[in-house]
């Protein structure tokens, strides 16, 4: 898994497990399951943003000129999805169960939307352009655990 679509795939996967996770511990109400799942996708979420953000977004517009193009976009919808994190965080700790599944299927569906347009379009693009993406990936991976 050295291709940035391959380990950028692996991550949405990942926080998607996550994310399923915590909301099937809300819907029984277990709390503190919950919240644990609900930090580690907040957690994974932002590395993912953060390693777009500060490392690929950058990369992908010096190498092709594009600054107000598809990573503007990705950006403006990470802003969107941060929004609601942060009312499912509000949710969560008020143990507002029908709050918290209203918001969670809100954030499931802007970051299928999200992912797809990553996925293919935005990834494939990177791989193409980036000539340094596989070492990136690697010290993405030495920076985490998968």
């Amino acid at each position: 898994m050295t291709s940035i679509p391959e380990f950028m795939t692996h991550m949405h996967r990942e926080c998607d497990e996550l994310f399923s996770e915590a909301e099937a511990a809300v819907a029984k109400q277990d709390w503190p399951l919950a919240l644990t799942k609900w930090q580690g996708f907040a957690s994974e979420l932002t590395k993912h943003f953060n390693q777009e953000e500060e490392v690929l977004f950058p990369k992908f517009e010096q190498a092709t000129g594009m600054t107000a193009g598809p990573t503007q976009v990705m950006r403006m919808e990470h802003q969107q999805m941060r929004a609601i994190v942060q009312d499912l965080d509000n949710a969560l700790a008020a143990k507002q169960k029908d709050e918290y599944l209203g918001l969670s299927e809100t954030l499931m569906v802007t970051m299928q939307q999200h992912n797809m347009k990553e996925e293919m379009m935005l990834y494939p693009m990177m791989e193409q352009n980036i000539a340094e993406g596989e070492q990136i990936i690697e010290s993405f991976k030495a920076s985490s655990v998968i």
